[in-house]
């Protein structure tokens, strides 16, 4: 199931990941005109949503991915394949990892990100690129892998059945594709991507004609907070693929939502937040030893 949905949207800041200094941001009451200026010049680098701190959050979920994670990299299993890395800030942060570990990104400005990050840990960090509507190779061989941890990244289920050893653990956080659908509506853009396209069940379903044994499902019908008209903003800047026209924050983006964007502005002022979708879940599969 390759996820056709929001295929790598962060959720927070991992522990032990750097926070680079940021700017001041402008009160929730500060003019639009201040609040697009810091969304504008912020920048964002991998997925780092430190200049956002408190300003866009997400309900806490049922479970700890990096705890999860971090047990399987450090369980002496073997090689660890992280996808979709994005700067590499997660997997960076369960340093050390195990000698032959390997990295995908997809989306181009991250990969220098993550290979100044990752490489000197010893992780291979490769792109990876779509070569049809369901085929998403992976740039490794058969066996390689003995897990494969999956943050929000989309996946081609037998690809990583393909680069799993027998017995390899397949860990993923997925985002259902109802995530982000509010700020779209009140924005006037439709979403890139179906509702229904990535869900717990459809992900449990693919895995399981691949092969994989499911031992672990689990959902969370979690919500978004942001505070602010440049927390939004920003934050779509770094999701650039959830509403493409506005990502860049240029003089014309803004121009064509300006409407919606003011009174979004000022429902801020007014003192109070936007409240979005952000759902999530949880799959852990074993490839049968």
């Amino acid at each position: 199931m390759p996820a056709a949905g929001p295929a790598a949207a962060p959720d927070g800041l991992p522990d032990g990941a750097s926070q680079r200094p940021t700017r001041p941001p402008p009160a929730p009451d500060a003019s639009f005109e201040a609040h697009v200026e810091w969304a504008r010049a912020e920048p964002v680098e991998g997925f780092d949503l430190s200049p956002v701190a408190g300003r866009c959050t997400e309900d806490p979920l049922p479970w700890d991915y990096l705890a999860l994670a971090r047990e399987l990299v450090h369980s002496g299993r073997g090689p660890v394949l992280d996808m979709g890395t994005g700067g590499g800030e997660v997997f960076a942060s369960l340093a050390p990892l195990p000698p032959g570990s390997g990295a995908t990104e997809g989306w181009a400005p991250n990969l220098p990100v993550a290979r100044r990050r990752l490489e000197p840990l010893g992780v291979d960090v490769r792109q990876v690129e779509r070569v049809g509507p369901e085929e998403l190779p992976l740039p490794f061989l058969d066996g390689r892998f003995a897990v494969v941890l999956d943050r929000h990244e989309e996946f081609d289920p037998g690809e990583v059945y393909r680069v799993l050893e027998s017995g390899g653990i397949f860990c993923t956080q997925q985002v259902d594709t109802r995530d982000g659908i509010r700020v779209n509506t009140a924005l006037g853009a439709q979403l890139p991507w179906g509702p229904d396209d990535v869900t717990l069940e459809g992900a449990v379903d693919v895995l399981t004609d691949a092969g994989f044994v499911v031992d672990v499902a689990r959902e969370h019908l979690g919500l978004r907070h942001f505070t602010d008209l440049g927390a939004l903003l920003w934050y779509l800047k770094i999701i650039a693929w959830q509403v493409p026209d506005l990502a860049d924050l240029s003089p014309a983006a803004i121009a064509r939502f300006e409407a919606p964007l003011r009174a979004l502005h000022l429902h801020f002022a007014a003192g109070h937040e936007f409240v979005d979708e952000a759902p999530r879940f949880l799959v852990v599969a074993r490839k049968p030893g």
